[in-house]
């Protein structure tokens, strides 16, 4: 395992709900990163950001990793769920809620 690889794999075990993201989830610095804060801070669910622009190493290595070309991803109880779109539709459909609380993490809000 590089050394990406493993501060990948430590980022994604280090919290229920990581979101390796362009920017932090206070400043977002894509659409389609805000897009997935939006929706983690709706349903109330804390999560970990990870700003791959900060580390080209990790803003690489976890297109690898995830074997997924895009960011952002999430990841949640260690487990790669998806990008912007698949998470965005997972929420609408009420399947992202349901995921979470498999997975025994709270949330706050339904989809409306």
């Amino acid at each position: 395992m590089t050394d990406a690889n493993t501060r990948i794999n430590n980022e994604v075990k280090s919290q229920d709900v990581v979101l390796f993201m362009k920017g932090t989830p206070q400043f977002p610095m894509c659409g389609f990163s805000g897009q997935v804060v939006q929706i983690l801070n709706y349903v109330g669910v804390p999560f970990k950001g990870v700003n791959v622009l900060e580390d080209q190493e990790i803003r690489e290595g976890i297109k690898a990793y995830s074997n997924w070309p895009t960011i952002p991803q999430l990841y949640v109880k260690g487990e790669f769920v998806g990008g912007c779109d698949i998470t965005r539709e997972m929420f609408q459909a009420g399947e992202l809620q349901q995921l979470f609380a498999e997975k025994g993490i709270p949330v706050k809000q339904t989809a409306a």
